[in-house]
């Protein structure tokens, strides 16, 4: 089995907070490195670092996983095909991954995919991943208010002080975010911040199939098939105006998206529309919020936000408001 396990030495040392009374048990800072981004992707690789309730590491795991598939973007991830060929398939880690995942909060840097992609893989493989709640790291950020330039890993590393040796290693991302987890969940903790923990729902309750059907159109410019274009409905609520922060959204706000989102984007507007939400095609003064995983982003969205102090939230983030959107104030 191509698996590591080992401790970290000492991670920078900060003043904590008593624990609230209800803190998880423990944490698993998580990453994967995937053959892409869509609904039939692949995990190719697994890291894993487990911490106590205060962010102090108990231990560290790390696999290869073979596809059986083509790999992928290789150079972005440096796995090629010769390196996976020998490697186990996702059941034969399942269990050893189950088990360091168990009975704690998954963290990881844009969540939602992380948990997207390896729920899917327990799914095929006829398991359930066993996680109840997620804590995404980019919301963690912006609610501790950090003064980062974009949503990058890279990003928050340098903040706080952690250098980054392998970007895209598993093993390494892992690493990085365990480091820089311990001191933000200090920060969250001294200064009253609550964790942004989310529950985690299986893909297979969200009607997908295990094995995965065509690829949805994920991030970029992937294309597909899997639903045909249509025209939108209109919103039937007038815009209420921007959305402010701490407060909920409210039906008729224009909302608008830019860049890589881990939900299907499709996916995510259907949401946002379902809940009485209007999806703007751009970025005006009459915009209410607009959602992207990278606010330091250099798209056209993301420039004309900043220059109309459009209020900025990550996709995590708003799929938690979106669980309750307050009805329009005009009835």
């Amino acid at each position: 089995m191509h698996a590591l396990q080992s401790s970290l030495g000492p991670l920078p040392t900060q003043r904590t907070g008593a624990p609230a009374a209800d803190a998880p048990t423990g944490y698993a800072v998580v990453d994967v490195e995937t053959t892409g981004l869509g609904r039939t992707d692949r995990v190719i690789s697994a890291g894993v670092y487990r911490l106590d309730e205060a962010g102090e590491v108990e231990d560290h795991w790390y696999t290869l996983v073979n596809p059986l598939r083509d790999p992928g973007p290789v150079w972005i991830h440096g796995l090629t095909s010769a390196m996976l060929v020998g490697a186990p398939t996702f059941p034969e880690v399942a269990g050893e991954f189950a088990e360091r995942l168990r009975g704690r909060v998954m963290v990881a840097h844009n969540a939602l995919f992380d948990w997207n992609m390896i729920s899917r893989e327990f799914s095929r493989a006829g398991l359930r991943a066993p996680v109840e709640q997620r804590l995404c790291t980019m919301v963690l950020s912006r609610d501790l208010g950090l003064p980062l330039t974009n949503g990058k890993l890279a990003t928050l590393a340098e903040y706080f002080g952690v250098r980054q040796r392998h970007a895209h290693n598993a093993l390494d991302d892992a690493r990085v975010l365990a480091e820089a987890f311990r001191p933000s969940l200090q920060l969250a903790r001294s200064g009253g911040v609550p964790l942004p923990l989310t529950a985690c729902v299986a893909v297979t309750d969200l009607g997908e199939d295990g094995a995965g059907g065509p690829s949805a159109p994920v991030r970029g410019s992937w294309s597909s098939s899997y639903r045909p274009a249509r025209k939108r409905p209109a919103c039937p609520y007038p815009n209420p105006g921007r959305w402010r922060d701490g407060g909920p959204l409210v039906q008729g706000m224009r909302v608008a998206i830019t860049g890589d989102t881990a939900t299907d984007r499709e996916v995510l507007e259907d949401r946002a529309i379902a809940a009485g939400l209007h999806i703007a095609s751009s970025v005006s003064r009459l915009t209410s919020l607009l959602v992207t995983n990278e606010p330091g982003s250099w798209s056209g969205k993301a420039r004309r936000a900043r220059e109309l102090g459009t209020p900025v939230i990550g996709e995590d983030a708003f799929l938690q408001l979106l669980t309750d959107v307050a009805p329009h104030p005009g009835g």
